[in-house]
């Protein structure tokens, strides 16, 4: 039986993910599989490719032949280097720093209540200049009027 490391395509419309799975070469690609080893998110910055290290060596030794977007994907985790014996395989995936993701996301929050405030400051001096600045308006004759009569 021949088999292969390959994509399963999940995901809605424009939105897809994909699960990397060891599957018989006779079945369609989103067919039954043998085993799920590992996920790639493409839409996500950076790329999120998650593979279980151990079961991608085990199939890559009983044979397993990784289609070319798997076979990118395990190079870029250092799998196939570390497979095949070659220099490099730590691999070269990005990380993403969820960390500097909180402090972006912190800093977003206080400049919109910065913002916000420095909006409400200016919207109530706007409205003191006003009430103050135009004698000629008709509320303030009004009020000027009635406390003549009292």
């Amino acid at each position: 039986m021949a088999v292969k490391i390959r994509l399963k395509r999940m995901g809605k419309i424009r939105a897809p993910y994909y699960r990397v799975v060891v599957v018989d070469a006779r079945k369609r690609r989103d067919g039954r599989v043998i085993e799920e080893i590992g996920k790639y998110h493409p839409t996500e910055d950076p790329s999120l490719i998650e593979i279980d290290s151990e079961r991608a060596q085990y199939w890559l030794s009983v044979g397993a032949q990784p289609t070319p977007p798997v076979l990118t994907q395990l190079k870029i985790t250092g799998d196939w280097q570390k497979f095949k014996g070659l220099p490099g395989a730590e691999g070269r995936l990005k990380v993403k720093d969820s960390g500097d993701v909180e402090t972006r996301r912190k800093a977003a929050v206080e400049s919109a209540q910065n913002e916000a405030e420095r909006r409400r400051a200016e919207a109530a001096a706007a409205r003191s200049a006003d009430s103050g600045d135009s004698p000629d308006s008709p509320d303030s004759s009004d009020s000027a009027s009635s406390a003549e009569d009292a």
